[in-house]
C-alpha cells in the first residue's frame, strides 16, 4: 500500500495525470459528451489563469516564474491544479504561529557573536560578509573554537558517529531525511536503545515521506516503545503540496551538545555501500566539536518544537566549553527553510561564487538550477575562476540525469568543467573556494533543496576540512571523466531535443 502511496504522489507520475485528464477534456469537448464541459472547464481555465497572475506578482526569482508559467500555459485546463499541487507552499495560520514562535525561540538563543564576526572581518572581509549574510537571514551566528574533520565517504562517517554515540552522558538528538533498516541503522539503534536504558534523552526525527518505502507502518511508535522520542516529519496524508514540496532533507545528530554531524549520509546502508544499487556510492560527511554545535542543537530543537508544538526551554541543551577545543578557523552551520522567501542555501553557493577568485569546486548528485545560477557559473568561468562540478556518472533517477546533462553544453562552452564520477553515484553535497572557504550540507544544485526543501549546511572558513575537503576533490577528478563538447554532441537527441522540454517542467524535479 505504502508502495502504491508512493508512486502515486511522485511528481512525474501527478504532472501525467493532469495531461491525460487535459487530453480526456478536449476529446470530451469534441464528442459533447458532457453538458458540465464548458463550466469546468471555465472554472480550470480560471484557477490557471489566477495563478499565472499569482506568480507574476510574487516576489519571486523570475526564471522560476516562466518555468511554471510556460507549463501553466501549455496545459491551461489543468496547469494551474499543477502548480497548487507541486509548486506552491500553503501553510495555514496555525502552523505559520508555530514556526514564528520556534523561529523567536531560536533567535533569542543565538549569541550575536560580533567580536568573532569583527575578528573575521579583519582577517577576510568576504567571508565576513557570507557570515553576515547567514547570521542575518538564518539566524546562525559564526564560531571559532570548533574543530572540523571531514569525510569523504559514508563508511568513516558511520564508523567515527558509532564511537561518539557510545560516549553520550545527557542527550542524542538524530535528525534524518531517510531511514532504512539494515546494518547501518540497526547498529545505531541498538546504541540508541541502550543508552536510553541508560536514561540518556534520545529524539529522533526521521521524514515520512523520505522513508515510505523503507521502514513499515507507524514506525515512529516502534522507535517510541524502545524509550527514544520519536517524530515522523510531514506525516502522508492527502494534501499534495505539503506532501510533495516541503521535506526535512536535513540530516543533523547532535551528541550532549559537544559533538555535531552533518552531511549528504542518510541512515541506509547503500551510503555506507554495504549494499550496492548505483555502482559506487560516493557521499560526504562533517563531524564538528565545539561551539559551532549550539547551531545544530537550536536548529534541531526548532524543528522539534515545531513538529510537538513545544516551546521547551533551548538553555538547557547547551554545553559549557571551559576548555578551548584543538581548532582554527570559523564555523557556521545554518539552516534553510522553503516557508519563506529567502533562498538562503541557494545564496550561500552564489556568495561563494562571487567570492571565488582562483577556483570553484562543486559536487552535486544533481545539477537542475534556475538561471540566475547558470548565469554565475559561467560568469565566473568567464571571469578566470576554475570552475569544476562533479556529477553522477551512474545515475539514480534517469529522468534528472538527463535533465543534469542537458545544462553541460552550455556550461561549457563558457567555460566551466564537468566531470561525471565513474565509478557509481556522487550523493555528495559540498562547495570549495580558494583553499579557505567552504560548504558541507545537504543542499543539492536542485530546485527541491533552493526552493522547496528544509536544509542544513556548514560554512567555514580556513578550518582544516577545508584542506581535507580538497584533498578528497582532487582525487575524485582523478577517477572522474571531464566532459567535453564532443561527448555533448554525440548525445544530440538527448540533451538538445529531450532536455530542452525536460527544463519547462524543471521545478516538478
Amino acid at each position: 500500500m505504502r508502495k502504491l502511496l508512493h508512486f502515486v504522489l511522485n511528481r512525474v507520475f501527478i504532472t501525467a495525470v493532469l495531461v491525460l485528464l487535459q487530453v480526456a477534456f478536449f476529446l470530451l469537448e469534441l464528442s459533447k459528451w458532457s453538458s458540465y464541459y464548458v463550466l469546468i472547464a471555465a472554472i480550470l481555465r480560471l484557477i490557471s489563469i489566477a495563478v499565472i497572475i499569482y506568480l507574476i506578482y510574487r516576489p519571486n526569482n523570475p526564471a522560476v516564474k516562466l518555468a511554471w508559467i510556460i507549463p501553466i500555459m501549455m496545459f491551461p485546463l489543468f496547469g494551474g491544479i499543477l502548480y497548487l499541487s507541486c509548486g506552491h507552499v500553503i501553510i495555514s495560520r496555525k502552523l505559520r504561529d508555530k514556526i514564528q514562535t520556534a523561529d523567536k525561540l531560536m533567535r533569542k538563543n543565538m549569541p550575536e557573536n560580533k567580536d568573532i564576526q569583527q575578528k573575521l572581518q579583519a582577517e577576510n572581509p568576504m567571508a565576513a560578509n557570507q557570515s553576515r549574510y547567514l547570521t542575518e537571514y538564518s539566524g546562525m551566528t559564526v564560531w571559532e573554537n570548533t574543530d572540523t574533520v571531514y569525510f569523504p565517504d559514508g563508511l568513516s562517517y558511520w564508523k567515527k558517529l558509532l564511537e561518539d554515540l557510545e560516549t553520550a552522558e545527557n542527550f542524542i538528538f538524530l535528525e534524518y531525511f531517510i531511514l532504512e533498516e539494515g546494518t547501518m541503522w540497526n547498529d545505531i539503534l541498538k546504541i540508541l536503545e541502550k543508552k536510553a536504558k541508560q536514561g540518556v534523552e534520545v529524539r529522533l526525527i526521521y521524514d515520512d515521506f523520505g522513508t515510505v518505502l523503507k521502514l513499515p507502518k507507524h514506525y515512529e511508535q516502534h522507535i517510541e516503545s524502545k524509550g527514544i522520542k520519536c517524530v515522523a516529519f510531514n506525516k502522508l496524508i492527502p494534501i499534495m503540496t505539503v506532501i510533495l514540496n516541503n521535506r526535512d532533507h536535513r540530516k543533523i545528530v547532535v551528541i550532549d551538545g559537544k559533538v555535531g554531524y552533518t552531511g549528504g549520509v542518510n541512515l541506509a546502508d547503500e551510503y555506507i555501500n554495504y549494499k550496492t544499487v548505483f555502482g559506487y556510492w560516493k557521499d560526504a560527511g562533517l563531524r564538528i566539536e565545539g561551539e559551532a554545535v549550539w547551531n545544530f542543537t537550536s536548529m534541531f530543537l526548532q524543528m522539534w518544537n515545531i513538529s510537538r508544538s513545544t516551546d521547551e526551554d533551548y538553555a538547557q541543551y547547551r554545553y559549557n566549553f571551559n576548555k578551548l577545543v584543538d581548532s582554527k578557523g570559523y564555523v557556521q552551520p545554518y539552516g534553510d527553510t522553503p516557508l519563506d522567501e529567502e533562498t538562503v542555501g541557494e545564496n550561500v553557493y552564489l556568495n561563494m561564487l562571487g567570492y571565488a577568485q582562483k577556483y570553484f569546486y562543486a559536487f552535486t548528485p544533481y545539477l537542475v538550477t534556475d538561471n540566475e545560477m547558470c548565469t554565475a557559473l559561467k560568469l565566473a568561468a568567464k571571469r578566470g575562476v576554475d570552475v569544476r562540478i562533479v556529477t553522477p556518472g551512474i545515475p539514480d533517477k534517469k529522468t534528472v540525469y538527463w535533465l543534469t546533462q542537458s545544462s553541460y553544453q552550455n556550461l561549457i562552452e563558457a567555460g566551466v568543467k564537468i566531470y561525471q564520477f565513474t565509478p557509481g553515484f556522487i550523493h555528495s553535497k559540498c562547495v570549495l573556494c580558494d583553499d579557505e572557504v567552504a560548504a558541507v550540507g545537504t543542499i543539492n544544485f536542485d530546485y527541491r533543496s533552493f526552493y522547496h526543501h528544509f536544509e542544513c549546511g556548514v560554512f567555514m572558513y580556513n578550518t582544516d576540512a577545508v584542506l581535507g575537503l580538497k584533498e578528497d576533490m582532487e582525487e575524485t577528478f582523478a577517477v572522474s571523466e571531464l566532459i567535453t563538447l564532443e561527448w555533448c554532441k554525440k548525445k544530440f537527441m538527448k540533451l538538445n531535443v529531450i532536455g530542452p522540454i525536460l527544463k519547462l517542467f524543471s521545478p516538478l524535479f
